[in-house]
């Protein structure tokens, strides 16, 4: 019979045996946390006809969404007005819309801390031949405006686009605030000898906080027009063919001020005004606080500066009214030329002041018999 100590030694060796003779067992893996599952794609890529509508169905599951060659078909919106906070959107390729009779807009783009970017070589081309009718909006068939830029908050940027050919009115920016638009190209010049009409470059209104800088815009209407708004900064701009950088109109709208507005380094040519204010005659609102300085002009065919209280569409009625002041009104640098038949200056004002010009030096054409209510600091 083995002794105590020689079976515990047995005993021992047997267990040192049997343990490295053992499988190691495997770790279990947890289930993941449901916070950290990636709820949204990194990138998607939309293309053809179907682009439109797949992209806006996906909006919401995609961080990066690439619009590459997109064909929108007729009487439909590229529409992408739900997406999630700090989307980035690419348009790539050539962007094309079908033909339709009606309202729009061709583009629809709202929400918080948006990116929207053209890739190189991007262009996208409202072949607004289509439509055009030497009308606009003011008669003819209907035509679609292009691109709402409502509802776009936080620190959103619109950069890089090649915009060619609007139906009518390009970029409409509309209850934003925070917004830049830069270095964005619109192109109509084939709508000068085409019925291109009513194709303002950008329209603001009921917006704050917003920069348009590195603008390129050739086309049959106003380059930039701010109805209402405030802290707007117009920079770098190059504007050629319409009718010139405007304020106005202001009046008849549900918000009709205009406060706080710098159009700085900016240049306007072959156009029919240079630089204007126009206030809609009868109409109440307030316009104070606007800066234009170094904005240069030549060729431009009617008004080098116009600022009137009077405005009705297409034919003003003569006599200003007083229900939307002009006041607080710097022009610092403002120099140019203007055709033979055209007027340097035209003010019609019956509620102007607190105006200051210096460095203005408009040459050309002739003064004009008709000013009225020159503020003091001005002078026509």
């Amino acid at each position: 019979m083995p002794s105590v100590s020689s079976a515990l030694a047995l005993a021992l060796a047997l267990g040192q045996t049997a343990v490295q003779g053992s499988p190691v067992a495997p770790m279990v893996t947890p289930p993941p946390n449901p916070g950290n599952v990636q709820k949204r794609a990194d990138s998607c890529t939309f293309s053809g006809s179907n682009g439109a509508s797949s992209a806006s169905a996906s909006q919401g599951s995609c961080s990066t969404i690439v619009l590459s060659d997109i064909a929108v078909p007729s009487g439909e919106t590229l529409k992408l007005n739900d997406l999630e906070d700090g989307t980035h959107v690419i348009f790539e390729g050539t962007t094309t819309f079908g033909y339709e009779e009606w309202d729009g807009p061709l583009i629809r783009i709202a929400g918080t801390d948006i990116t929207v970017t053209g890739a190189e070589g991007n262009l996208i081309d409202g072949d607004g031949s289509r439509w055009w009718d030497g009308e606009g909006t003011n008669g003819g068939v209907d035509k679609p405006k292009f691109f709402y830029a409502h509802k776009l908050h936080g620190d959103s940027i619109i950069k890089g686009l090649n915009i060619k050919n609007t139906p009518v009115q390009a970029i409409s920016v509309n209850d934003a605030t925070g917004l830049t638009i830069q270095d964005v190209t619109i192109d109509n010049t084939d709508g000068d000898d085409n019925g291109g009409h009513n194709t303002d470059c950008y329209d603001v209104s009921e917006s704050d906080s917003i920069t348009i800088k590195g603008a390129v815009c050739k086309n049959q209407d106003d380059c930039l027009a701010i109805n209402s708004g405030s802290n707007i900064a117009f920079t770098g701009g190059k504007c050629s063919g319409g009718h010139g950088i405007s304020i106005g109109s202001v009046g008849g709208r549900d918000n009709n001020t205009v406060a706080g507005v710098n159009i700085e380094d900016s240049s306007v040519e072959d156009s029919t005004n240079g630089i204007r204010i126009k206030t809609i005659s009868g109409e109440e609102g307030s316009v104070s606080g606007i800066i234009y300085k170094d904005v240069t002009m030549s060729g431009i065919t009617k008004y080098g500066i116009k600022f009137e209280q009077d405005y009705e569409n297409g034919s003003p009625t003569g006599t200003p009214t007083d229900g939307v002041p002009i006041t607080d009104v710097t022009l610092d640098g403002v120099t140019g030329s203007v055709t033979d038949d055209a007027e340097r200056v035209y003010i019609l004002c019956a509620a102007c002041s607190d105006w200051t010009w210096s460095g203005v030096d408009i040459t050309g054409g002739e003064a004009s018999d008709d000013c009225e209510g020159v503020a003091d600091g001005a002078s026509c």
